[in-house]
């Protein structure tokens, strides 16, 4: 069985680019992320034809934020796709309304806490409260599952203490930000390894770049697949 702590993420332009990447990938990977970038280039339709053609989890990486019936909606319709996650912003209205509409589906709800590619100085230009980033994480983390979330977005940094959360007993914590040993950072700033991140207690880790921007890319999930490993 593949190792599902791997999810690689297919940021590229359009589902052939992604069915492309998946098929050199072959059964190394059972998990993938599609994301707002690709909404437009055949996202839903590649979701749809890795899951049932293929036989591949799903996370639909939207990050909705809206107001309660829009989000609803939105997840309602979403949810009709089977999807394995769907993220949406950690706000607890955002969440609340989320879980209504995946009501009576297999679709578990993400809460994005604070996205990987923001720093403190981010937070003060976007008017957000002083203080930590990791204290705003860890709280933003614990107002989403007191809201319902199945499980919540962090960076690798702080997975620990979020596992640590009386709240997060039976949660999901997926980590972005992940990036080999020796890796480019690429857009990311609160960045560990894929053993780091496990050993932080993330239960699944999302690579991108590092995987299908390599010039193999079988190889360079082979070495991620061998780092979790190691992890145990």
């Amino acid at each position: 069985m593949p190792d599902d702590r791997l999810i690689v993420a297919l940021d590229v332009p359009d589902a052939v680019s992604g069915l492309d990447i998946a098929g050199r990938l072959g059964d190394a990977v059972s998990f993938y992320k599609i994301g707002l970038g690709m909404l437009t280039g055949g996202g839903l339709a590649l979701a749809r034809e890795l899951k049932d053609e293929h036989g591949k989890r799903i996370f639909l990486d939207m990050k909705l934020f809206d107001i309660p019936a829009t989000v609803e909606a939105a997840v309602r319709g979403l949810a009709r796709f089977d999807l394995d996650l769907l993220t949406v912003h950690g706000d607890p209205h955002v969440v609340r309304a989320a879980r209504a509409g995946a009501a009576g589906s297999p679709t578990r709800i993400l809460a994005v806490t604070i996205l990987t590619a923001l720093d403190r100085a981010d937070l003060d230009e976007d008017l957000i409260r002083e203080g930590p980033l990791a204290d705003i994480v860890l709280e933003r983390a614990r107002r989403a599952f007191d809201a319902g979330a199945d499980g919540v977005i962090a960076s690798p940094q702080e997975a620990a203490a979020i596992r640590a959360l009386p709240e997060a007993r039976g949660r999901l914590i997926v980590t972005p930000g992940v990036r080999p040993a020796g890796a480019d950072r690429g857009d990311q700033k609160r960045i560990a390894t894929p053993a780091e991140a496990i050993a932080a207690g993330a239960d699944h880790i999302v690579v991108g770049r590092p995987v299908w921007a390599a010039a193999h890319p079988r190889a360079a999930a082979d070495a991620i697949l061998a780092d979790l490993a190691s992890a145990g």
